[in-house]
């Protein structure tokens, strides 16, 4: 029976050293609230992140941890799950180190479908090397690699989970203090890799850039709660969105008088759902959070552990006969010829 901790004891004594009023703060603040209602024990628990400052992370779990390289987390991870499967396995990772440099990695995490947790910090911004514009950045972003503004169409992370194969996605703020932990629930209920993406203000580099959907007054207009089973409802239950089967496409209706006929009802297994859900635009559409997609399969973990218990049954190790084993050679005392 796992012992009973508290939010403390998933504290370390170091000194958190975010930028005052960072995003971090909350999120860091949600998973250790979180990790006691989850059960697991620090020493059975791993955090493991690449490159940038949510890569600080691991150094504030009071749990095992790995600060590893860019883009690498993902990699790292499959190891240390892999080693000893036991262990729960957390990444940290933000748009820039997770999509960029650590695109490959993420793509083939997703895709084996580890049983791990991946938590994705968007700032849509390089807050550690000083404001350059991300993957996740705007069309127009002025930073100091974009100064006349960007060019780029920005990665959407959700869109790329779902094509790499990802089975549970999920969307949450950095403020969201009652969702979160609920998502960081799901997330590690489900068996597999579990991916989500959470908004987080930069707000030295990129400040105010989710305002839109996330400031107190736009909130309930702009931010659409997915829960499965129930209708997608917005706007204080004024507004909905309704699927045209003859255009394949969404569209917001207003509701009348409680009519929610044509409101579409939220099904986590339902792929195109799912899709629809993460691409609509924001401005025209709300912002989808919550759980988006869940669809456990067969994870990667467990079956190299089946597959190395088959390979190895009936069999002794014989680390002699290992070294020998193929393109090896003994050299005769005869053949030494003195220098």
């Amino acid at each position: 029976m796992n012992a009973i901790t508290t939010p403390a004891d998933w504290a370390t004594d170091q000194e958190v050293r975010w930028c005052p009023g960072c995003g971090d703060y909350a999120i860091l603040k949600a998973v250790q609230r979180t990790m006691p209602e989850i059960g697991t024990p620090p020493e059975k628990t791993v955090f493991v992140s690449g490159i940038g400052c949510s890569s600080r992370f691991p150094y504030y779990m009071e749990t095992y941890g790995f600060h590893t390289i860019h883009g690498r987390a993902p990699a790292i991870a499959t190891g240390v799950k892999l080693a000893n499967p036991e262990l729960d396995v957390w990444i940290i990772t933000g748009d820039g180190d997770g999509l960029s440099i650590g695109g490959n990695h993420m793509l083939h995490l997703l895709r084996r479908n580890l049983d791990c947790q991946v938590l994705l910090f968007n700032n849509e911004i390089y807050g550690l090397t000083k404001g350059q514009y991300s993957p996740t950045s705007r069309t127009g972003t002025r930073s100091p690699s974009t100064p006349f503004g960007s060019v780029d169409r920005p990665a959407n992370p959700c869109s790329f989970a779902l094509g790499a194969g990802a089975r549970f996605i999920a969307r949450t703020i950095d403020t969201a203090q009652k969702a979160m932990p609920e998502i960081l629930k799901r997330a590690h209920a489900h068996k597999g890799t579990s991916f989500v993406e959470i908004f987080q203000n930069c707000i030295v580099y990129n400040d105010g850039v989710f305002d839109a959907f996330t400031d107190k007054k736009a909130a309930a207009d702009h931010q659409l709660h997915c829960e499965h089973g129930k209708p997608l409802l917005f706007a204080n239950g004024t507004k909905g969105l309704a699927f045209d089967e003859a255009t394949m496409t969404v569209s917001v209706v207003d509701i009348r008088e409680g009519d929610t006929a044509k409101v579409m009802v939220h099904d986590e297994t339902n792929r195109i759902m799912a899709q629809l859900l993460i691409d609509m635009p924001f401005g025209p559409f709300p912002m989808a959070l919550g759980v988006i997609w869940c669809s456990p399969a067969a994870t990667f973990d467990v079956a190299v552990v089946e597959q190395n218990a088959a390979a190895s049954a009936g069999k002794s190790a014989d680390l002699d006969a290992l070294l020998r084993k193929g393109q090896s050679w003994e050299i005769a005392a005869k053949d030494f010829h003195a220098v």
